[in-house]
Order: C-alpha cells, then structure tokens, then sequence
C-alpha cells in the first residue's frame, strides 16, 4: 500500500514538470513578499496616527503582498490564465472604506512588493522598500504635514449675565489665536463655541484654562475638543 502511494506521488511530481530552480524561485519569491509585507505593516503600526488603528488592516499588508506575488506567478506570460484571473477579480467588490490616505499608499506598497517578487525582481524590491522606509520615517520624524499648533474647539456654557470680555482674557492668556464660531443664548443661558490654537498644546496648560475658566462664577460648563483627531466612523 505505501509502494504504491510512494509511487502516486513520484508520478505526480515527475508530471508537474518543475525544476528544482523553478521550485526555488516560487519559494524565495513568496518569502520575500511575506518578509517586506510584515515589515511594511509595522511600520504602518509604528507612525500611524489617529484612532483609527486596525488590527485587521495590519493583517492585509501582511498577507496582500505574497498574494500578488502568488497571482503573478501564475500568470506568469499567459494571456489565458491572466484573463480567467481579471473576470475573477471583477466579482470582488470593496466594502471597506479608506479613512486616511496615508492607508492607500501602504496598499499601493503591497501591491508593488508583490509585482516585484512574482516577476521575480528581487533586488529592485528591496533597495526600493528600504528607500521607502527611510523616507516614511523621516517624515514621521520631522512631524512633516503636521501644524505645530493645533486648533482646538472650546464650547464655553455661561449665564447670561456674565462678561464675555472676562472670558476673553482668560483664552488670550494660553492662546496664541481665537475666534468665535458661534453663539447661542437661550433661557438665560449662553452657549459660544470658540475656535483656539494654545501657544503650547499641553494636558497641564488644558487643566489649568479649564480651571480659570471655572473659577469665573457665572460659567456652568467648560468642553475643549480636538476636531482634528482621527476618529473612527
């Protein structure tokens, strides 16, 4: 029963008709994919910024580059079997919406990364991820695109009867900029929403404007909210 199982895959495998080198190939070509993809994924880890972090998009870097590697390797020049696989890619529909650009170009990464490693240009993959990843954190470093002072939302609840001048002088004391987007008053009480960019963002320079705010008597409630934040949908 063994001999005869032995011999069943002996002649399966002499038909396939795959050299050792081709063998090698396929093998090296999916490592080099899988490697650069979970590489690629860390790095979206370590400078990605916002709350909008998945666990599962990490998990698509990691598994679409040796995917597009493995596609390339059966295309591999054939016009037939790249047409099979086009009509069958057109029946997958995207749900999942891309909330920050900076995603869309690690996808764009993986694909690359695996284009190269299924046709089989190995060096070209490599020197092009490294000089990818060093400009990704150099950027990352230099805290490029980013405003060094951010803007922040102040919704201010008071009584009617307080002065909005005295409110005005406790902002302009932490902040380098202000505006008023809006103000509403109703039953005795006034509702202004201000637009602010502190001098220095900082938790402690927060508590302590929250507190002279409070300290003013006719104030009843005090929100600072960050629009910029990443927030997930």
């Amino acid at each position: 029963m063994i001999d005869k199982l032995v011999s069943l895959f002996r002649d399966v495998f002499s038909r396939m008709a795959i050299s050792g080198q081709e063998i090698f190939n396929l093998a090296f070509s999916m490592f080099l994919a899988f490697a650069i993809g979970l590489v690629i994924s860390q790095v979206y880890k370590r400078t990605q910024r916002g709350m909008n972090h998945e666990l599962t998009y990490m998990t698509t870097l990691v598994v679409l580059p040796p995917t597009v590697t493995l596609v390339m390797l059966f295309i591999r020049g054939d016009l037939i079997i790249s047409l099979g696989l086009i009509g069958s890619l057109a029946i997958i529909r995207f749900r999942t919406a891309i909330k920050d650009t900076r995603d869309m170009v690690f996808l764009f990464w993986c694909i690359v990364v695996g284009l190269g490693a299924g046709t089989y240009n190995w060096t070209a993959v490599i020197i092009g991820s490294i000089l990818l990843l060093g400009v990704i954190f150099i950027l990352f470093l230099l805290k490029y695109g980013r405003s060094k002072n951010q803007d922040y939302i102040l919704v201010i609840s008071s009584e009617t009867s307080g002065s909005y001048e005295e409110i005005q002088q406790v902002v302009n004391a932490f902040a380098e900029s202000m505006n008023i987007r809006s103000q509403e008053i109703q039953d005795e009480v006034s509702e202004t929403v201000l637009e602010i960019a502190f001098k220095t963002p900082d938790p402690l320079e927060f508590e302590k404007l929250t507190k002279q705010l409070y300290a003013l008597s006719f104030v009843k409630h005090v929100s600072l909210l960050a629009p910029q934040l990443s927030l997930p949908a």
